[in-house]
C-alpha cells in the first residue's frame, strides 16, 4: 500500500495545533480518558506510539520515564517530531513507516502500545492491530482511542436539538446516526486558516469489527472507556452537557494473549 500523498501545509498546521500538549479538544476530552486507561507507566517501560502525529503523546510518556519509539506514515510530521527531539532530547526514536507493517520493529519488543485517534485514519487498521500484536510482549497492553463507533459515525452522524415544547421546559438533545453497521471511508475537510483547506480520509468500523479483529490478532479486551469532558472543556459548537450524556470517543484497553507454541513430539 502506497503512503498517502503529502497535503501542502497540513503537517505544519497540525503540528502547531497540537503543540506539546495537544489541542483543547484532546486535552480536555480525549487525553484524560486515554491516560486514565494507561495508568502509571513505570520508568523504563518500552512503549510504542502508533500513528504518533507530531509526537506530543510520545513526549509526555518519555518525560514520565518511558522508553518510547514512535511511528507515523507522514514524513513531514516525523521530521517535525525529530526537530522537537533535537531541541529537547528525551530519547524518543521516531520512525517513518506504515503502522500495518511496522517494518524494523522487532517482535515482542514492547511492553505497551498506544494509538491516540490514529486507527481511524489507517486504511489497513486490521493489519496495524496484527502488527502491534507482533511487537508487544505476551501480557502487554494496547491502549487506543478512537471516535466512538456507535455515536460518531463521521459525516453520517449529527446532533439533533429538539426545542422545548409539549410539556418540556428545556431542549432535548439526541444523536442521529446512520450507516453504522457497514465499514466505510469518509472525507474530512480541515480549515487551515488564511483561506487554506485540506482533505483527509477517515475510516469507520462498527464496534463488533474492533472486537472481532482484536480477538483474531491475539488480543483480549479488558476495558472500554467513554471519556466525559473535563471541567475546563469549552466547546464551540458542542455543549459540555451533550458530551456528558452521549460520548463521542471510546478508549479500548486490550491485553496480548500468550503466543501459541507448537507441540514438540516426544523423542
Amino acid at each position: 500500500m502506497d503512503p498517502p500523498t503529502p497535503i501542502e501545509g497540513f503537517a505544519a498546521w497540525y503540528d502547531d495545533k497540537q503543540g506539546d500538549t495537544g489541542d483543547l479538544w484532546h486535552r480536555t476530552l480525549i487525553d484524560p480518558g486515554l491516560f486514565a486507561a494507561l495508568g502509571e507507566v513505570p520508568p523504563g517501560q518500552r512503549v510504542l506510539d502508533v500513528g504518533c502525529g507530531n509526537g506530543y503523546i510520545a513526549r509526555r510518556l518519555a518525560r514520565a520515564g518511558a522508553r518510547v519509539t514512535a511511528i507515523d506514515v507522514s514524513a513531514e510530521l516525523i521530521s517535525r517530531a525529530r526537530e522537537r527531539e533535537r531541541a529537547e532530547p528525551l530519547g524518543i526514536v521516531y520512525l517513518e513507516g506504515d503502522a500495518a507493517r511496522l517494518t524494523g520493529v522487532p517482535e515482542a519488543s514492547f511492553d505497551l502500545a498506544v494509538a491516540n485517534m490514529s486507527l481511524i485514519d489507517i486504511e489497513d487498521a486490521a493489519g496495524a492491530i496484527r502488527a502491534v500484536a507482533r511487537a508487544v510482549v505476551d501480557g502487554g497492553r494496547f491502549v487506543f482511542s478512537l471516535s466512538h463507533p456507535c455515536f460518531d459515525v463521521d459525516t453520517r452522524s449529527a446532533w439533533v436539538v429538539e426545542p422545548p415544547g409539549e410539556g418540556r421546559s428545556a431542549p432535548v438533545v439526541y444523536r442521529k446516526v446512520t450507516g453504522y453497521r457497514t465499514p466505510h471511508e469518509d472525507l474530512y475537510l480541515w480549515d487551515l486558516g488564511d483561506g487554506g483547506t485540506a482533505t483527509t480520509r477517515g475510516f469507520h468500523r462498527p464496534l463488533g469489527w474492533y472486537a472481532r479483529t482484536l480477538k483474531e490478532a491475539g488480543w483480549v479486551i479488558v476495558d472500554l472507556g467513554e471519556p466525559a469532558p473535563a471541567p475546563e472543556f469549552e466547546g464551540r459548537r458542542i455543549r459540555k452537557e451533550w458530551l456528558e450524556e452521549i460520548p463521542l470517543h471510546l478508549v479500548v484497553t486490550a491485553r496480548r494473549e500468550p503466543r501459541r507454541v507448537g507441540r514438540v513430539a516426544p523423542p
